[in-house]
């Protein structure tokens, strides 16, 4: 229980030190801009590759990573059946979908892996899955939803290998797969700009948060309410349901599938959405609300089957 206030409590300090940097206009009026780009362009892909460099692609073939890759699939085509009903667009939806099964494995996973499962690597299926599919994939959609997708077809088809994310995702994952060593001239400058990435990303969303207007209202009031009950509800719900009832997962390996799978949206996703100029609102009252909700829910968690 102590691990998963410890993790929130890092998190709430980086984004309150980016509101009051949001109010005070120390970075300027494009402060929020330059962290995103810099975090989207630079650091993620930097820290995605030396994340992923030296990662056990083992833990792609575990039921974990089939109960993750599931009960995210499940709840993120409640909100893409929801979203086309509603006609909520293809980016505006994506978005959404990424908000309703991204967890946030990363600065929040790892500190509550710590404290809470008491091994770090035991979020690493859920981030390899993420990093290694879910990312890729996302970018390319949203690419081709927006600007990308008004070029010629062969540039289209490059699409997942012109992006960033993508391309620092997929380059870590073919120097793992090789079993290369990636020499340390390399390798260290590498981790000293992905170590910029999370706090960009904090930093900008707490920058986000100036200004703005209360969550839960206007007119993504209904799918930040549905992005949040999918995230915090329904994927632990369904990730609990898969490990117990279909891979026979007991005692500590179900904690682990179910805390991962109840952790808030991740904040990175605000950094999707501000580069590609869709739901920003979205996301942003999704990840904020889904991270104050997720506390009560991640203590409940622990407390009934850690």
């Amino acid at each position: 229980m102590q691990g998963v206030l410890t993790g929130f409590a890092v998190i709430a300090v980086v984004i309150a030190v980016g509101y009051v940097l949001g109010v005070r206009g120390h970075l300027g009026p494009q402060g929020r801009e330059v962290l995103t780009k810099l975090a989207f362009h630079v650091a993620s892909p930097a820290l995605l590759f030396t994340t992923l460099a030296t990662a056990d692609l083992s833990v792609v073939f575990s039921s974990r990573l089939l109960v993750t890759a599931l009960s995210t699939a499940a709840v993120a085509g409640v909100f893409v059946a929801v979203g086309v009903a509603r006609r909520w667009g293809a980016g505006r939806t994506t978005i959404g979908a990424l908000c309703s099964g991204y967890v946030n494995s990363g600065n929040l996973g790892i500190p509550i892996a710590v404290y809470v499962l008491g091994d770090a690597s035991l979020v690493a299926p859920v981030l390899l899955f993420q990093l290694v599919l879910v990312t890729p994939v996302v970018v390319t959609i949203l690419d081709l939803s927006g600007g990308g997708g008004k070029g010629p077809l062969w540039r289209r088809l490059l699409t997942p290998v012109r992006n960033p994310i993508a391309v620092g995702s997929l380059a870590g994952v073919a120097v793992a797969a090789s079993g290369l060593r990636v020499p340390a001239p390399v390798m260290d400058p590498l981790t000293l700009i992905g170590n910029m990435s999370v706090p960009a990303v904090l930093l900008a969303f707490g920058i986000g948060l100036c200004g703005s207007t209360m969550p839960l209202r206007g007119v993504e009031r209904r799918p930040v309410l549905l992005a949040v009950a999918l995230k915090t509800v329904g994927q632990p719900a369904v990730a609990w349901a898969l490990a117990s009832g279909v891979f026979g997962l007991r005692g500590a390996q179900l904690l682990d599938v179910v805390v991962t799978s109840a952790l808030p949206a991740a904040q990175n996703l605000y950094t999707y959405a501000s580069t590609y100029g869709v739901g920003e609102r979205l996301a942003r009252d999704a990840i904020l609300v889904s991270t104050v909700v997720s506390v009560p829910v991640l203590v409940g968690v622990a407390a009934v089957l850690g």
